[in-house]
């Protein structure tokens, strides 16, 4: 029982992580590309970078951090205005394999030694050097805090004032995409997924349309960028393909097109991990399967898991079948 308790803790602990709450941001904004309009957008990550990038490099250059949030989210607003300028006219694979390439170049340039003295290279920025401006903010007093069975400092480098604005921004972010999937703005972004061609003979430029949504889901990209690197560091290669492909697991695992799909299977895709690379540690002896083979392994089942997911639940968890009539 004592093992079961344990276990439950970790796993409501993992759910909880500053991590599952940016992943959990990122995805919003691919549901925003994806589930709302039908962009195939493969290089999410690179949003996630260039938002932590310009965020922490405004912070060691001295500015303060409100602006430092602001040029975050602006860098991901110029790049999705750079990105979609010339790939929004194309449609399915061709926009996915623009945007992943997109994305490789963005972590290629963040670690490019030529850039070494701004981005740090291959070595990223360390997290010291831009946190203590956020944990400034802080109303919180220093020492500890129990909630339930959660103890955290409160101000720690992943303590309990992280996790509320971390969460804060979820739940701000929830309530937004929810008003406007329901606004008429919305309604046209479902109506291009849907047949875009259709929605164009009503006079509407989809052009434009498909611009704001991928602006809009990008910025929240580069705001999910600021969040992870907040009580880690700045590293290109800890923001490569992989990242997207998680973050797309968390949105088809939760359901696309709905409001708090990415949510929940951003939560699901942390927890599940966890229990299955604990139960692996725990179960399995280290002469058949290592704590690094088990950390592998539990990428395998998830991945299993998905595919059965795709196969007899394609709308995810929350989602509606009937809103999977994506025109790409």
């Amino acid at each position: 029982m004592d093992y079961v308790i344990s276990l439950l803790r970790a796993l409501t602990g993992e759910a909880l992580a500053p991590t599952t709450a940016a992943f959990a941001l990122a995805a919003i904004g691919l549901n925003i590309h994806f589930g709302f309009t039908g962009l195939i957008n493969m290089g999410q990550a690179a949003f996630l970078l260039v938002g932590a990038y310009g965020f922490a490099i405004s912070l060691t250059s001295g500015l303060p951090i409100g602006v430092a949030v602001l040029i975050g989210l602006l860098c991901g607003l110029v790049f999705a205005l750079i990105l979609g300028v010339p790939t929004l006219k194309l449609r399915g694979d061709y926009l996915a394999i623009v945007t992943i390439c997109a994305a490789e170049i963005i972590r290629m340039v963040g670690r490019s030694s030529i850039l070494t003295d701004v981005t740090g290279g291959s070595n990223g920025i360390t997290g010291s050097s831009y946190r203590d401006a956020f944990t400034a903010l802080s109303p919180l007093p220093d020492g500890q805090t129990t909630i339930l069975w959660f103890t955290y400092d409160n101000n720690g480098v992943s303590g309990w004032w992280i996790r509320i604005v971390a969460w804060g921004l979820v739940a701000l972010l929830c309530v937004i995409v929810f008003l406007l999937s329901r606004s008429p703005w919305g309604r046209v972004l479902k109506g291009i997924r849907e047949d875009e061609d259709a929605v164009r003979s009503l006079g509407k430029n989809v052009f434009s349309y498909k611009m704001q949504a991928l602006v809009f889901g990008g910025v929240i990209g580069s705001l999910a960028g600021i969040i992870y690197v907040l009580p880690s560091s700045v590293q290109p290669d800890a923001l490569g393909r992989s990242t997207t492909f998680f973050i797309w697991t968390a949105l088809l695992l939760g359901g696309a097109a709905t409001v708090f799909g990415p949510v929940l299977g951003s939560i699901l895709f942390f927890t599940v991990r966890l229990l299955i690379r604990t139960l692996a540690g725990d179960f399995i002896p280290a002469s058949i399967m290592s704590n690094q083979q088990a950390d592998q392994f539990s990428y395998v089942l998830v991945g299993v898991a998905l595919m059965c997911l795709i196969i007899f639940r394609p709308q995810g968890i929350l989602g509606n079948k009937k809103e999977l009539s994506f025109s790409v």
